[in-house]
């Protein structure tokens, strides 16, 4: 029997854990969050969206997104304007900060991609993509079961 650290499940958290932290300091170098970035690539594609738009596509809540959008206000990434045919609804537009970032946002994103993998080989990199794919969807449906008798299920996102 494997001890705890050599469990895949253990190790698999420790990846995560430690690429969380790598994305956090390399964001963290142009004032970003780690949860900013989907954000942003969501505005590069589409500008103009509406938070529960964003929410929606990133699989976030409401609330969540409002939170995001209030500090990348305050980073000044973006700004919220009311939509010019109904004033009742709120659009997240791009500022040119938020449009100035992209490219040293994909720049980091390269970089950890080559730090990540570094010593891999393209057929290794495929074969850990689908692996991953494989674990996901297992997750995924793991989360849709109902949970055992006496067990609640998770509250909030389960990313």
């Amino acid at each position: 029997m494997l001890t705890e650290p050599e469990t895949l499940d253990h190790l698999l958290a420790q990846v995560s854990r430690l690429h969380h932290h790598r994305a956090h300091a390399m964001f963290g170098q142009l004032k970003l969050y780690r949860g900013q970035p989907p954000v942003l690539f969501a505005l590069w594609e589409r500008d103009g969206q509406t938070s529960g738009e964003l929410a929606r596509r990133l699989d976030v809540t409401a609330a969540t997104m409002t939170r995001m959008l209030q500090r990348m206000e305050r980073s000044g990434f973006v700004a919220r304007r009311p939509d010019e045919v109904d004033q009742r609804v709120s659009r997240v537009y791009l500022t040119p900060a938020g449009r100035a970032v992209r490219s040293k946002l994909e720049a980091f994103w390269q970089r950890m991609d080559v730090e990540v993998f570094a010593g891999l080989s393209e057929r290794e990199r495929a074969t850990l993509r689908k692996l991953l794919l494989r674990v996901r969807a297992n997750l995924a449906t793991a989360i849709a079961e109902p949970p055992p008798p006496g067990r609640p299920r998770p509250r909030g996102n389960p990313r």
